[in-house]
């Protein structure tokens, strides 16, 4: 039975990839007269379905899901779009009584949605050079450069992400300060409730493998071959999502699908892990033990804790 809150805040479900965000988050709308606003960075690319474990129709359960299938996939991720979009979505649900409840695992899409961060803007000329550098010089070659002028920002990024790498040395050059002097301190705009999933390493590695495994039974080749024909392989984010990119790398010849596979394991394994890092740095996240052993409990042990936050 449903349940109500006496008022409606906006609840978020945080934590690294196949803690099981998606289900809980499911629940909690259910139980808080909720829907279900994405912030996982991928899943707003339509045709993106098998590769980012977007969850299905019957998987929903009737909770009215936002933010999904928004973009093509030539079109370019921008934090800054996504935060108008959601906030849209949060003040429309909030003026309707409903809970908005905020599920992903994209650090800074969460905090541009319920935190108070502005976005530097672009220029054209600078970026269009930091590109054509980075195809000339090669990601390490600018990370280099970014860890000099930076080296808080070039901790954060990975040397092989180009276009990370590219935007932190576009804002440094357009604003005159560090990268990380723009990042998000946290200074709510929203009153949140924040639950993190916490499950032990061995088994979110398990958990990732087997994720991995059903993607590719499920047709991950087949759907990344399908999206190639729409523009995938230039699409600048997109082409470079986990899984995607691997297959796309083995439709090209570069490597075999087992590979492409074993490939995808690992790199969502480091992904995880950052992840985990991103959201432990918030004091304001609570865990919620989300391992096996436990799952049965999870959703109520949340349900409590958004009931006893809401009192307090």
């Amino acid at each position: 039975m449903r349940r109500s809150a006496p008022a409606p805040r906006v609840i978020t479900v945080v934590g690294p990839t196949a803690a099981g965000k998606s289900d809980l988050g499911v629940f909690l709308a259910q139980q808080l007269g909720g829907e279900v606003v994405n912030a996982d960075s991928m899943q707003l690319y339509r045709g993106m379905d098998i590769g980012t474990a977007k969850l299905t129709l019957d998987e929903r359960d009737g909770v009215p899901h936002h933010l999904l299938d928004v973009w093509d996939v030539t079109e370019a991720a921008s934090v800054a779009e996504y935060q108008r979009l959601a906030r849209i979505v949060i003040d429309r649900l909030l003026a309707a009584g409903r809970t908005p409840v905020l599920v992903g695992g994209s650090g800074l899409y969460v905090k541009g949605a319920i935190d108070a961060l502005e976005f530097p803007g672009t220029d054209p000329e600078v970026r269009a050079r930091l590109e054509q550098e980075l195809t000339e010089e090669g990601s390490g070659a600018l990370h280099a450069r970014l860890a000099a002028a930076d080296p808080a920002a070039a901790h954060a990024i990975l040397p092989g992400n180009g276009r990370r790498i590219v935007r932190a040395l576009e804002v440094i050059e357009i604003t005159g300060k560090p990268f990380t002097a723009n990042l998000p301190g946290d200074e709510a705009v929203y009153d949140a409730i924040q639950i993190g999933v916490d499950v032990g390493r061995p088994e979110l590695d398990g958990r990732i493998t087997a994720r991995v495994d059903r993607m590719w039974e499920a047709g991950l080749v087949d759907e990344v071959r399908a999206l190639e024909a729409l523009g995938l392989r230039g699409g600048r984010t997109a082409s470079r999502a986990l899984g995607y990119q691997q297959v796309l790398g083995a439709l090209a010849g570069e490597c075999d699908e087992e590979e492409a596979r074993n490939e995808t394991v690992r790199a969502t394994k480091r992904f995880a892990r950052r992840q985990d890092s991103w959201f432990r740095r918030d004091p304001r996240v609570t865990w919620l033990n989300g391992a096996e052993e436990h799952r049965g409990e999870l959703p109520q042990r949340a349900m409590s804790l958004v009931e006893r936050m809401i009192e307090a």
